[in-house]
């Protein structure tokens, strides 16, 4: 008779058995028993068992050929958070070894931090600091967000959304950084469909229509240069692929383009013996079909940052189909399948592939360094979200060493990718031998000189923030900012600072001016005001991202400060001009808030304002207290209601988080067209990881009315998300 819970340990058991020694096995067996036991109760969002979750991660691992160790660890994963099980417990019954990879897997716990991004930073940072002593920390971090984004459909759906952004932010880049490509290319997949399913749909829509086209197009291509390699090189191996949902994705709808201008959607790899054998292949490859200029890239003389080595070519032939041909060795295949993960499904372990692992996460104590000299933990998080990206750049120094860097950097950038010091003493550069502005923009095989000055004391400048692209280089641009000129930042931080102020028409006294610095500091962890002004002033401080709590603070202290309050006598209820009823004020003068825009069908207050009548603020407005009857002046919030009469238009805003795409602005504008919806304004910006935020204000009738636009704007192709919103952007 078996045990209970064996119809889920028999998922793995097999390839448990046919991968590890008896005595392993063995071991593993006793993880999962007891992480069973552990998790007993414990039910998945779907309803099924927790257990199956552990399962499918270990199942993951040992298909990627993952030690013994890392299968446990996974099986006992989340035994330390979500049970009363310890670490130390994990260490007396199956070693330290396995007890440092739970704990490293093991996000940080109910720590009080200020924020869902702090929170995010600080277990990156942690996680960070593992894969620093053990990599295979990561590689069970990956499988185990794996599993998670492929069953994603039964979390809630802000759930579902905001673990797809950190996936495709975070997760993805580190898979792709550590060279481990199936699993970079499904976390991507899977987040885009939960992100932009429309996108996604239409995409997998058009490659099912090509299917057949597909398979006959490619079948003929890999025959033909089947029998002409076999000509100059011994049993080259032949593939055919098609290019991922995300790959197609940025390049339709964040570049641009057709789905007939990707070039690389279809691709072949030829997988031979030696690297001589990859460039005789390339010569033949050339001879047959005619190369697109400009597409071919030698990652094997310059292999990419995660190890990656292929040569790639794209060509057209007589269909006039375009499609890339990678050609490597088998050792690069392996490579370019697994990255990290091949040093154990390889058997090279960290003994045999010491120097190679080395190499491929030395990204990881640098990211900590430069972590550690800002002080600022979401730099982390700003570094793999903007710098780990797909699209990268090869330069060269003088020495003849490899640089890598992101699409778009300049030579500042390369400078401080150097070294801190070489980008704080830059004056210049030379690219080939030419004097180049600063701002120039680096190409793939340059060659790169840094200009420095000896000249003590010499340092960035500030416009350099305006012209750099990388956050390593502007981490480190402010963190010397931060060491060497705090006198200058808490000058530079105090006139931003009071220029906002004036901006936002914020007048205080003194005494009140105070005050509002003392909230700020406490709420920033700053010890005086000068420090609060220097990290203005060096920007480790955003002011616009704390100007909502700044006017939040001023109306506070402005209430509290305010000597009498008027009385209104009562009298008949009074219906407004905007549909508004108010109790116990006759003939009054009513204004629908702009702060937050309330429709027909929000939940609203009133408040009695000095001489402009009764100001009317959604329930859930930032500027109305959780309580108002314990607010400063209780008396001055009465009820207010909607009037049930001729549906009439308001104003109503809405923040759309959208990809940058070049018919964006003309999809709003159809999908509100066909709607007969009015357009009063809209504003446009930028953000640092690409995408455009853009602010609308338009007429709705309802809170009803309003939802059926914002799904309508929902399903437009490069819109991620709509929200209410009173703030401009």
């Amino acid at each position: 008779m078996s045990k209970p819970g064996y119809e889920h340990y028999s998922k793995i058991e097999e390839a448990v058995k046919k991968a590890f020694e008896p005595n392993e096995a063995e071991i593993i067996e006793k993880a999962f028993y007891f992480a069973f036991v552990s998790h007993d109760g414990q039910k998945r969002k779907s309803g099924e068992d927790y257990i199956i979750h552990p399962v499918a991660v270990a199942k993951i691992l040992i298909e990627f050929g993952m030690d013994y160790q890392s299968v446990v660890s996974a099986l006992l994963h989340d035994v330390v958070e979500d049970t009363p099980v310890t670490a130390l417990d994990v260490k007396k019954l199956f070693g330290e070894q396995v007890m440092l990879l739970v704990d490293g897997v093991t996000k940080l716990g109910k720590i009080p931090l200020a924020s869902k991004e702090e929170q995010q930073a600080e277990n990156l940072r942690k996680l960070l600091l593992a894969m620093n002593e053990d990599i295979r920390v990561i590689i069970i971090k990956l499988a185990d967000r794996l599993h998670n984004m492929r069953t994603l459909k039964y979390v809630p759906e802000q759930k579902r959304r905001d673990t797809a952004r950190e996936t495709i932010e975070i997760y993805a880049p580190i898979a792709h950084r550590l060279g481990i490509r199936p699993v970079k290319e499904e976390l991507e997949d899977l987040a885009i469909s939960f992100l932009d399913p429309i996108a996604y749909a239409e995409i997998e829509t058009a490659l099912a229509e090509q299917e057949p086209l597909r398979k006959e197009f490619l079948a003929k291509i890999k025959e033909k240069i089947a029998v002409r390699a076999a000509t100059v090189v011994n049993n080259p191996k032949i593939e055919g692929r098609i290019k991922s949902v995300h790959g197609i994705y940025r390049k339709m709808y964040m570049q641009g383009k057709n789905f007939e201008e990707i070039y690389d959607i279809y691709a072949v790899r030829i997988i031979v013996d030696t690297v001589g054998d990859c460039y005789n292949c390339l010569g033949v490859i050339h001879d047959m079909y005619k190369p697109i200029q400009g597409r071919f890239k030698d990652y094997i003389s310059t292999p990419k940052p995660n190890m990656y080595q292929s040569l790639h070519t794209t060509l057209i032939g007589k269909e006039g189909i375009p499609f890339e041909v990678q050609i490597r060795t088998h050792e690069m295949h392996r490579t370019a399948e697994y990255g990290i993960a091949a040093h154990w499904k390889y058997k090279l372990g960290y003994k045999d592939g010491n120097n190679k692992i080395e190499k491929g996460i030395g990204w990881v104590s640098h990211l900590l360094e430069t972590q550690s000299e800002s002080g600022e933990v979401s730099d982390i998080v700003n570094t793999i979200k903007n710098d780990f990206v797909s699209d990268e750049v090869f330069v060269f120094t003088p020495k003849g060493d490899v640089i890598a860097l992101p699409m778009g950097a300049t030579v500042i950038d390369f400078a401080y990718a150097i070294h801190s010091a070489v980008g704080n003493k830059m004056t210049g550069a030379k690219v080939d031998k030419r004097i180049v502005p600063l701002d120039y923009t680096v190409k793939t095989g340059e060659i790169i000189e840094v200009l420095t000055s000896s000249q003590p004391g010499k340092g960035p400048s500030r416009d350099w923030l305006k012209i750099v692209t990388t956050s390593e280089a502007k981490t480190k641009i402010r963190t010397w900012f931060k060491k060497e000129r705090r006198e200058e930042n808490i000058e530079e931080g105090k006139s931003e600072y009071e220029s906002q102020l004036r901006r936002n028409n914020i007048h205080l006294t003194d005494e009140q001016h105070g005050q509002l610095l003392n909230t700020l500091c406490e709420k920033q962890k700053m010890s005086t005001h000068d420090d609060f002004f220097a990290a203005l002033g060096y920007g480790g401080i955003v002011l616009s991202k704390i100007m909502p709590t700044i006017k939040d603070e001023y109306n506070k202290i402005v209430r509290a400060n305010t000597e009498s309050t008027p009385k209104l006598k009562a009298s008949k209820r009074s219906v407004s001009q905007e549909g508004v009823v108010v109790e116990g004020i006759d003939n009054c003068l009513i204004k629908l808030s702009r702060c937050c825009n309330p429709i027909p069908g929000d939940d609203i207050i009133g408040f009695i304002t000095r001489g402009h009548g009764v100001s009317v603020h959604k329930r859930d407005c930032t500027n109305v207290p959780v309580n108002t009857k314990n607010s400063a002046e209780p008396e001055r919030w009465i009820k207010v209601s909607w009037n049930n009469g001729d549906a009439t238009d308001f104003y109503a805003s809405l923040l759309l988080t959208c990809l940058s795409t070049k018919t964006l602005m003309n999809d709003i504008f159809t999908s509100l067209n066909l709607l007969h919806i009015t357009v009063q304004s809209i504003n446009t910006r930028g953000t640092k990881d690409g995408r455009t935020l853009v602010n609308l204000t338009i007429n709705a009738n309802s809170v009803e009315h309003l939802k059926s636009v914002m799904v309508r704007l929902q399903k437009v192709p490069g819109i991620l998300s709509v929200d209410r919103s009173g703030a401009d952007i």
